[in-house]
């Protein structure tokens, strides 16, 4: 099993040594990114639907209140969002490039694109911390019921009807918590390679690890950004997928309107701060 995911070699004492990620585990995960796309589109249309309403009923009170357009995402987060898919996409492009046989400078082009990722990662974890809703974005137990009620429910189970989603639906949530898995990988192993090529901000310097560490850094940089080729291949179906274009909408433009809202929103889940000016 180590071999499918570590490529290895000699180093000069004679030592077997990891040498990074195997190079065909890319295409592994374009295929698992295809055909997830292939399944869940045939699960849509074709899995049969749980009887009975899909969501619980919302308070009428509370959805009576609802303003004709809803604010989602201030103009902060989302030039944090495009900002790092630019750069996201950039790393993946440019990491496949040796792989794809593709000859260019690409080394230089990928840690500008990674210090870009990194900064702003690192603003939007202060964002977040500071200006809003930190822990709206993670999993908690409400999810966990919601995401056993439907899957339940899907197989055909007894199951209640599930409230329908707070700002952020559970599937949501579990994509963020993998991407964030994947850049503790990623970003620190990717500042540190830095110290193996010229750059203007660090002293080239690779003996500052010995071959296996610098191995297991490769390793963990290499699985890291093949598993985010999977996730970035489902994350772009998700978003131009019919019913989930409002999402899209709503990061382009930054509100949503009073129908998209309470379709898929609970207002005692989400609790509109008409007063607030930036939301997450």
């Amino acid at each position: 099993m180590t071999n499918f995911l570590v490529q290895w070699g000699i180093n000069p004492w004679g030592e077997d040594t990891p040498i990074h990620a195997q190079w065909g585990l890319v295409y592994v995960a374009f295929a698992f990114g295809i055909g997830f796309m292939l399944a869940h589109t045939l699960f849509v249309k074709f899995w049969p639907k749980p009887e009975g309403p899909a969501t619980a009923p919302v308070n009428e009170a509370a959805a009576a209140a609802v303003p004709a357009r809803v604010a989602r995402h201030s103009l902060a987060a989302r030039t944090f969002h495009w900002i790092m898919a630019a750069s996201m996409l950039t790393l993946l492009g440019t990491a496949s490039a040796p792989v794809l046989g593709l000859q260019f400078n690409w080394i230089e082009i990928h840690w500008i694109a990674g210090l870009l990722l990194t900064v702003s990662i690192v603003y939007h974890i202060i964002h977040a911390s500071f200006w809003l809703d930190f822990w709206s974005i993670w999993l908690n137990k409400e999810d966990a019921r919601e995401a056993i009620a439907r899957l339940k429910r899907a197989f055909g189970q007894r199951a209640p009807a599930p409230r329908k989603a707070a700002k952020y639906p559970w599937d949501n949530k579990m994509y963020h918590t993998a991407i964030v898995l994947s850049a503790l990988a990623s970003v620190p192993t990717g500042i540190l390679m830095m110290n193996r090529v010229e750059t203007p901000l660090f002293v080239r310097n690779p003996y500052l690890f010995n071959d296996a560490t610098w191995g297991v850094m490769y390793v963990l940089h290499g699985l890291s950004g093949i598993g985010l080729v999977g996730l970035t291949i489902a994350h772009v179906y998700f978003a131009i997928r019919p019913e989930k274009r409002w999402i899209t909408k709503g990061m382009i433009f930054g509100d949503i309107s009073r129908q998209e809202f309470l379709h898929h929103h609970d207002p005692e889940r989400w609790i509109i701060d008409t007063h607030a000016h930036d939301e997450v």
